[in-house]
Order: structure tokens, then C-alpha cells, then sequence
């Protein structure tokens, strides 16, 4: 049996990190001289102003008129990290395997004081703010002062930054942003501000609208027989699982098909598993009940804490509920019952009001989850997130800060898996004469579509597969990330991917240096779940994500009965010791594009990642 050691004690961090000259300084900066401050200042609010950020005219998207100048827009103001570095270095080394620091994560604290700003950055940024009559008191400040959030009109937005604000409109359903294509500051605040949202920032953070693909209403409790017991076996590992799971997904489907059988986890032991909630996604308890009573007895009458964030709300109302939040409550916490559960619901942010003009938030409510999750003391050790967009329709300097932000999630000892998509490499079309898969730069050229946040290298991107055996499901979300470089725990397994392709396959359609997707997969279609009291079967990789934290979490708790530190970041060690504790899928593609997509192969692939887990092994690994 392979033993995985803690490393570090948290409590030796501030010993360990004054040690190297580089943490040193950044971590002990001396002061800034006051001269110096105020030159900076002064210069901030002084020197000529110069285009900060610009984008073009998106695609799907008109505008019809100029915003209303009293419309309320909530400009979020992000500071640059400059320990970012280090606080990365302490992420790998607590999330390897093979170090001697493994599973020693940092506290809220040292997390927070690699995170801090420089002084004269927070100082130019005040003074800019004032010198446009926004005071201190208007200011709301994250715990480590790299964000700055201010309840503004359009009007006072453009005067600020110089931007024309429109009202755009997406064809494909009708919802309206309030953007600008271009924002301006003075030239020397721009080394102290990263970028100001929203402005040029399209992407709307939505759970994945295509993911759920209903087969028809199961009304009927016999959906759920086996089928005349029969029983699937896969040769190679010896797991055995009944053959109604090929059509009907359910939570024993997943326990048999991962090897979690018979594993009993803990209600009291400190563990502990979170699912995100977005705007009007209600999870409804008695939904809740009645997939229990259909799938797990056992937790009947249990259920999960909810929390409010920025106007969320929890509607219980049977037409309220929500088939995402159903979708991932249902099944997170049913595999993992009895460990507690948290589903936050992240409302937009005040002073949003939805209007005639402005129907749904034109804000970025992920950004206030993480506000708030990033200053709590206790945080679950394994959060799921089925949200995403197209990579390209989020600033490259919003998602890079975001992405900073799961680092120190990470940091901390949580995992964070995140569905691929449901597009394959793009729009899931395979037909060239009618994909939409272009670049949003203004050349219009074709182009594979990644998604973020599972672009960014620091969370678990979770794709999709169906039937038993196991194959990849063709709407998998997959490819190379346009924003982010590979991190070097991929390099190995997706350069022999790489070496494998054809000479020349899909040349210019994707880069092949960038951050690769998926990490892993899992069953993604064929969910039976309970949504406004009635049964039906959903699919998309916003199952897959959700089913394989729960995989997590329960090593998680394997973890804590033995008083053993969380996983935290975990593709450290998927691609190393892991791998022996994943089943290679090799079946499938993902078309889109007007291509076949990336095909399934043996060792990492672009559709299924990794592969699926085995729990059993897995837990003799990280035990």
C-alpha cells in the first residue's frame, strides 16, 4: 500500500517561507518612502490617459442604444499581486505527492498576506478614486485589498474611464449586458490596476444552458429494476455493475461502476462538500427527498445548508426548482450521505435591479462567491461548479486574476472540479457548413473554443462519458487553453498526446501549448433525477463534475478518519501516483467545429482527460 505522508505543519509556514531571500523580500517589503507615494499619486491622477483594455464587437451579440445614464453598474477594480509567485510555489509544494510539504496548506492568514497588494498601489488607486469624488466610505474592499468594488451610474463609469456604454443583446436568448468595447485610465495607474469589470467582459457566467438534454419523464419506480439481473464486468478491473445503469444513472450505478461499494463515510469526522448556485438556480428539498426516497433511503429526511450571497435566494416552490442545482445537490450529496453539504446560491450583485432594460445581472456574481469564500475561517473541503463560457468572451486579465484567486482556494486544502462543457471542441457541431466556431478578435477566423474556468490550470476540469464499458460521450468539453500556458504537471502526458496526432491535425485551430482539457472524467448523461416533483433522465458534464467530487470527497473522508490533511489541489497528483487509481478511457470523440473533434486514445486525451476513477485504488493511494 502506497502512503502518501503529511508534510509540514501550517504552523511552520512562517519559518519556511522567510527562509528563501525571494519570499523575504516580498513578504517584508519595506516601506514605501512618502515622497515616492505621493509622487505616485499625484501622477495617477495627472498623467494622460491611455486605452487599458479593448475588445470587439462580439459575435451573437447587437446593440441597440446607448446605456441609460442613471442605469447602476457595481465597477470592480482589481490590484495587482505581485507574491502571486510565491504563494504558487507553496501551492505545488503542499499538492505534490513527493514533497516534503504535501498536504501542509496554508492558513486564511498566510493566504491573505500573499495576496496583499503594494501599498502604493492601493494609495494610487484611492487617490484616482477621489479625485472623481468616489470617498474611502463608498469603497468595499476584499479581506487582502486586492479587489475594490464601487456603486456607480453609466455616467459616472464613462466619466471614470472614459468609455461609452451600450446595451447589448444576445441573438441566441435574448439577455442583455451593459458593456463598453474600450476603457481608458491615466497612463501611470495602469501598472497599479490589473482591469476594472464589468466593461469589455461578455461572458456571463451562466450554469451550462445546453447541458441538459431530457430523454422523457420516468414516472415509474420500475424504472429503476435491473435488467433481468444482468450484470455488466469489466474484465481488466474485475467491477461489476448492473446493466439497467446503461440507460439509467443512478447513485449505485456510480458507486458500482467507481468501486465505492459498501464504503460508509462520516457525518461528524470534519468533512465536508460544496456545490455552487447561480442566478435563479434553486435547489428544492423536496426534489431532495424524493430522489432519496428513490435512490438512497437512507438519507431520508437529511439535508444540506444553504447560504445566501449578494440577493440569492432559496425558492422552494416546486416551480422554482432549479435541474442544475437539482442535478448537483441530488447527486454530490447522495453519494457522499451522510457528510454535510453546502449549497451557496450567489445572487447579483446590489445595486442590480432587474429592469426593462437590463433583464438578468449584468454583474459577475462567481467573482462574489469567491469574495465571500475567500474570507471564510472553514471552507468544504471539495467544491463543484457547473458554470463556465466561452474563454475567449472573459478578459484575459479577469480570467488570469480569477484563476489567481482558485490558487488560493487550492492553497488552502480544497478541491475545486469544474464541468469541461457540453460543446465538444467548440460548438459540438461537426458540420463545416454551418460551425460557429470563430475568434472573437475581430478576424473571424475558425477556431476551437475552450472554456473557462476549466481553462485554468489550477481546478480539475471534469469531461464526460456514457455506458458501460465506459466510452467518451461525443459533447465532452475539450482542448488547449488560449489564456494559460501548460502547467508542468501536464507536460508528460499531453506532449506523448500530442507526439500521437497526425502531423498537421487541426493545425491553427488550437494552441498546443496552452493549459490542456479535461483533467479526468465521468459519467456525464443518463442522470435520473427529480426536478418540480417529477423524474427524468439529464445529461451534460454538469453530472460529470459533481459525480466526481463526490469521488473526492469521499477520499476526503477516508482521509480525515485517519487524521490526515484534505487532498486540496489535486492534479498534482492525478497526473503521478494518480494515474494508477484512474481508468484510461479510449473510446469517443468530441466533434464540433466542423471537425471530428479529438479522439478518446490511450494516456491523457482532450475528451476524457486522464480517465474515471476507481475509488478503491484511490484510496489505497492517498491512505
Amino acid at each position: 500500500m502506497r502512503r502518501i505522508k503529511p508534510g509540514l505543519r501550517a504552523s511552520e509556514f512562517a519559518a519556511y517561507a522567510t527562509q528563501p531571500a525571494k519570499m523575504l523580500h516580498l513578504l517584508a517589503r519595506a516601506p514605501v518612502l512618502l515622497a515616492l507615494v505621493a509622487a505616485t499619486l499625484a501622477s495617477a491622477s495627472a498623467s494622460p490617459s491611455k486605452i487599458k483594455e479593448r475588445t470587439v464587437y462580439p459575435r451573437g451579440g447587437t446593440s441597440s442604444s446607448r446605456a441609460p445614464a442613471d442605469h447602476a453598474v457595481t465597477l470592480r477594480i482589481a490590484l495587482p499581486q505581485p507574491s502571486f509567485d510565491v504563494l504558487e510555489q507553496h501551492l505545488y509544494e503542499v499538492s505534490d505527492p513527493a514533497h516534503a510539504r504535501y498536504g501542509a496548506h496554508l492558513s486564511l492568514e498566510e493566504v491573505e498576506a500573499l495576496s496583499k497588494p503594494h501599498t502604493e498601489s492601493v494609495q494610487a488607486v484611492d487617490a484616482w478614486l477621489a479625485s472623481h469624488g468616489v470617498p474611502e466610505s463608498a469603497c468595499i474592499r476584499s479581506s487582502s485589498n486586492d479587489w475594490v468594488r464601487i456603486n456607480v451610474t453609466v455616467a459616472k463609469a464613462e466619466e471614470m474611464l472614459d468609455a461609452k456604454y451600450y446595451i447589448w443583446k444576445h441573438t441566441t436568448d435574448g439577455d442583455t449586458l451593459v458593456r463598453t468595447l474600450s476603457y481608458s485610465l491615466p497612463e501611470d495607474l495602469h501598472a497599479h490596476i490589473d482591469f476594472i469589470q464589468p466593461t469589455t467582459m461578455f461572458a456571463r457566467f451562466k450554469g451550462h444552458r445546453t447541458t441538459f438534454r431530457w430523454h422523457g419523464v420516468q414516472e415509474s419506480a420500475s424504472a429503476l429494476a435491473p435488467s433481468n439481473g444482468t450484470i455488466l464486468a469489466d474484465a481488466a478491473s474485475g467491477i461489476r455493475v448492473d446493466a439497467s445503469c446503461n440507460t439509467t444513472v443512478t447513485v449505485d450505478c456510480l458507486k458500482q461502476l467507481y468501486n465505492a461499494v459498501g464504503y460508509k463515510s462520516s457525518a461528524t469526522n470534519g468533512n465536508a462538500i460544496g456545490i455552487t448556485g447561480y442566478l435563479e438556480q434553486n435547489a428544492n428539498i423536496a426534489d431532495l427527498q424524493q430522489f432519496y426516497k428513490d435512490q438512497v433511503p437512507a438519507a431520508i429526511n437529511s439535508s444540506f445548508k444553504v447560504v445566501l450571497l449578494n440577493g440569492g435566494e432559496n425558492n422552494q416552490s416546486l416551480a422554482a426548482a432549479g435541474a442544475e442545482a437539482n442535478l448537483d445537490t441530488q447527486f454530490a450529496y447522495g453519494l457522499t450521505f451522510p457528510t454535510p453539504g453546502t449549497f451557496w446560491s450567489t445572487g447579483g450583485s446590489p445595486p442590480f435591479k432587474a429592469d426593462p432594460i437590463t433583464t438578468t445581472n449584468t454583474n459577475e456574481p462567481y467573482a462574489d462567491w469567491l469574495d465571500f469564500i475567500l474570507n471564510q475561517e472553514k471552507i468544504p473541503q471539495t467544491i463543484s461548479t457547473s458554470y463556465g463560457d466561452d474563454e475567449q468572451t472573459v478578459p484575459e486579465s479577469y480570467a488570469k486574476h480569477v484563476c489567481a484567486n482558485f490558487a488560493k482556494l487550492g492553497a488552502r486544502g480544497v478541491t475545486l472540479t469544474f464541468s469541461s462543457g457540453d460543446n465538444g471542441v467548440g460548438d459540438g457541431n461537426p458540420n463545416p457548413k454551418s460551425q460557429t466556431c470563430f475568434t472573437n478578435d475581430g478576424r473571424n477566423t475558425t477556431a476551437f473554443i475552450p472554456l473557462f474556468p476549466a481553462s485554468c490550470p489550477y481546478v480539475t476540469a471534469v469531461g464526460g462519458t456514457i455506458h458501460v464499458p465506459e466510452v467518451a460521450v461525443f459533447f465532452s468539453g475539450g482542448g488547449f487553453s488560449n489564456y494559460f500556458l501548460r502547467p508542468i504537471y501536464q507536460e508528460l502526458a499531453v506532449q506523448r498526446y500530442l507526439d500521437t496526432l497526425p502531423k498537421g491535425t487541426y493545425k491553427g485551430l488550437f494552441n498546443p501549448n496552452g493549459r490542456a482539457i479535461p483533467d479526468v472524467a465521468a459519467q456525464g448523461d443518463n442522470f435520473r433525477i427529480f426536478v418540480g416533483g417529477r423524474a427524468g433522465l439529464i445529461g451534460g458534464t454538469s453530472a460529470s463534475s459533481p459525480a466526481f467530487a463526490a469521488i473526492v470527497s469521499l477520499l476526503n473522508d477516508a482521509r480525515a478518519s485517519r487524521h490526515l490533511p484534505s487532498l486540496g489541489f489535486l492534479n498534482p497528483l492525478l497526473y503521478t501516483v494518480g494515474l494508477a487509481g484512474l481508468k484510461d478511457i479510449t473510446v469517443g470523440n468530441n466533434p464540433g467545429c466542423g471537425t471530428p473533434g479529438f479522439n478518446a486514445t490511450k494516456g491523457w486525451d482532450p475528451v476524457t482527460g486522464l480517465g474515471t476513477p476507481n475509488f478503491g485504488k484511490l484510496k489505497e493511494i492517498v491512505l
